[in-house]
């Protein structure tokens, strides 16, 4: 029962979100608004469908209801009931239900928004929402059905995976759905400007804010998902350029660019044509980012199975590239720039050189991605790209990108005196550099270390002084420290909360750099009461315990101690988690954590008729723990820039309003 009523809702919102195109497009040609107004209401309506549908998985998914084949697939009796809700999104069927959710309810919040000076793109948005949640409709209704019944009813479950059970899972997967889905929303504006042909700054201003929350969304996914790798994966590092993790990272990359881009084109009336590419390659790399997760065609330790809904995905992107090919090139005359880059050393060109960085950046991952495709289209054998050819091909685009995080505020708007800017760096580059040779005459010899600290200083320098300058000007107008500070950013929140993102970025740049050309380690078996040391620290292998542990987990938990400079600090649990009803394996790793350093032990073996022996690997990560705290800096900033601003909000809502012009 549960079951037809879910796929009845599904099929419905399909047809409702086809009806809300056609009414859209209906009253764009007859001028009718309330065809319009009625698709509005259609794509709300859409909403509430899908709402029902996953409302009804989750049902089926608490009581247990095994009939549903995805039900057995993703759950068990004996799982948590928090767990079982969230399996809504731990398998292709149900993950894809739960992105229509997100889908149809960042389009139908779109839809409600007041849209008094925007009603003549309100058709246009109308159908190109509409077009991508009939996709994705679509592949649940006819490729996916979560609600496929089984022949015969299985007394239990296989349970969700265990790697998926760690709380950075539970919720890394909606923030990052989050992130993507809401790409979707400015893409939607910027192609309903097209084909309105309203190609001022408006559409810009609407999908801010849009773009900023998905941005932050996607960020949180990516922080969450280099957490998640970190605790559950074993292998002792955050980030391994896995064909998934960089299918994530390449629609922020774009997105990132546009967010910089588009202050130009606010700014000086520039880079439209640029802003438009921008935007419509964010949501390419959403749908494709999709695509790579979901087809199985790369091999990645994230992605689900080999699916028949690759070559679907990789026709509607085809399809809406070419739909925003032929809009762009129809409009192309009206996205001429009315004004022209003035200085190559300016605040315009610095933004500019910021895009090009970013999109070499990205081009690499891209090419490095989807390498495996590419080299067995080419010669017949699938080739691999690994972490090492990664950092070394980007390490020095990142490294320009730092450098030009801190000079970039230095810049003006049309000209820069290139005197004015060498008398603004001269200090910190100066401070920078006694501070990295005291680091050098304490013992620190790496070139690639000592370059990369002085980057990161610099540029953190360089920012901190732009608050300090900021501060210092309202403390003399009579204001305490702390109330020019903060007033500071209450009243300028966009560009002092990009200010804190850039401090975020500068810490974990500090972490990474600290982890990737400093981390130790080794691995060794050991017999109870034996040591092994690496770095500061001594590890003693006390014993191991096997027991069994709750929904048919076997637990292996070895206890260790933890000595530094031969005192006691820590008494540690690494162990293993055998899931035996599919055999599948779990590494739970252990870390003394401190500021400066993670003392992490990995258990990777037992061998209990072997006099007790264990085998270990273990970790010296110096500075990991300034990765986690730059991202918290991070998220700090971006809620800052996207915090409503009233004062913006009354400038924007001042200019003058447009008559809808008729799109041909």
């Amino acid at each position: 029962m549960l079951a037809n009523f879910g796929f009845f809702a599904l099929v419905i919102a399909f047809g409702t979100a086809v009806y809300a195109a056609f009414a859209a497009w209906y009253g764009s040609r007859t001028d009718n608004p309330a065809w319009v107004e009625s698709a509005r209401n259609a794509v709300v309506a859409v909403f509430f469908l899908v709402l029902t549908a996953c409302l009804l998985l989750i049902v089926a998914l608490v009581q247990g209801d095994f009939s549903i084949e995805y039900v057995w697939r993703v759950s068990s009796r004996d799982m948590p009931t928090y767990l079982k809700v969230t399996a809504l999104w731990g398998g292709q069927a149900g993950s894809l239900l739960f992105w229509n959710l997100l889908l149809s309810a960042f389009t139908a919040a779109a839809m409600m928004r007041k849209w008094d000076k925007e009603r003549d793109l309100m058709p246009y948005a109308i159908i190109v929402a509409s077009i991508t949640q009939i996709f994705f409709l679509g592949i649940s209704v006819f490729i996916e059905n979560p609600f496929h019944v089984l022949a015969m009813v299985p007394p239990d479950g296989n349970g969700l995976n265990p790697l998926l059970r760690h709380p950075g899972m539970i919720i890394h997967p909606p923030l990052l759905y989050l992130g993507f889905v809401g790409f979707t929303i400015p893409y939607t504006f910027a192609m309903a400007a097209l084909m309105a042909n309203r190609l001022d700054d408006r559409w810009i201003h609407t999908t801010r804010r849009w773009t900023l929350v998905a941005w932050l969304f996607l960020s949180l996914g990516l922080i969450l998902g280099g957490r998640w790798a970190y605790d559950v994966l074993g292998w002792g590092g955050y980030w391994g350029w896995d064909p998934v993790e960089n299918a994530s990272f390449m629609p922020w990359l774009a997105g990132t660019a546009f967010l910089h881009s588009v202050i130009i084109q606010e700014k000086r009336d520039m880079f439209k044509m640029w802003n438009m590419f921008l935007v419509i390659l964010t949501y390419s790399l959403v749908i494709l980012g999709t695509f790579i997760v979901r087809s199985g065609v790369i091999s990645s330790v994230h992605s689900f199975a080999q699916s028949a809904i690759g070559p679907l995905f990789f026709g509607f992107i085809a399809i809406m590239f070419i739909f925003s090919a032929y809009w762009v090139s129809k409009r192309r005359g009206e996205l001429v720039s009315e004004n022209q880059l003035d200085s190559f050393l300016s605040r315009e060109a610095a933004f500019l050189y910021n895009n090009f960085l970013i999109l070499a950046i990205l081009a690499v991952v891209f090419l490095f991605t989807y390498y495996p495709i590419l080299s067995e289209l080419f010669t017949g054998e699938k080739g691999f790209v690994g972490p090492p050819v990664y950092e070394r091909a980007l390490a020095p685009l990142f490294a320009m990108l730092l450098l030009l995080m801190g000079v970039a505020p230095l810049t003006m708007w049309y000209r820069t005196s290139l005197k004015r800017l060498e008398t603004a760096v001269m200090w910190p580059a100066l401070a920078t550099t006694i501070i990295v040779v005291f680091m050098f005459i304490l013992g620190l010899r790496s070139w690639a270390a000592l370059l990369g600290v002085w980057i990161v200083t610099f540029s953190m320098i360089l920012t901190l002084l732009e608050f300090w300058k900021g501060t210092h000007a309202r403390m003399r107008r009579g204001e305490n420290p702390w109330a020019a500070f903060t007033n500071l950013l209450a009243r300028n929140r966009r560009r002092y909360g990009g200010y804190w993102i850039h401090l975020g970025v500068l810490v974990m740049a500090f972490g990474i750099i600290g982890t990737e050309l400093y981390q130790q380690e080794t691995q060794i078996r050991l017999q109870s009461g034996e040591s092994v040391t690496l770095g500061d620290y001594e590890m003693v292998f006390d014993s191991v315990e096997r027991f069994p542990g709750p929904d048919d987990l076997i637990i292996t938990e070895a206890t260790v101690q933890v000595l530094q400079n031969g005192k006691n600090v820590a008494t540690l649990h690494p162990r293993t988690e055998l899931y035996t009803r599919t055999g599948q394996p779990m590494t739970i790793p252990k870390a003394r954590s401190t500021i400066a350093e993670d003392f992490y032990i990995l258990l990777v073996n037992w061998e209990p008729t072997s006099a007790n022996a264990a085998t270990f690997r273990i970790y010296l990560n110096p500075l990991i723990n300034w990765i986690w705290a730059g991202a918290i800096i991070f998220v700090l900033g971006t809620l800052i820039a996207a915090w409503p601003d009233p004062k913006e909000e009354k400038v924007v809502a001042a200019q003058p309003q447009h008559m809808a012009p008729v799109a041909s």
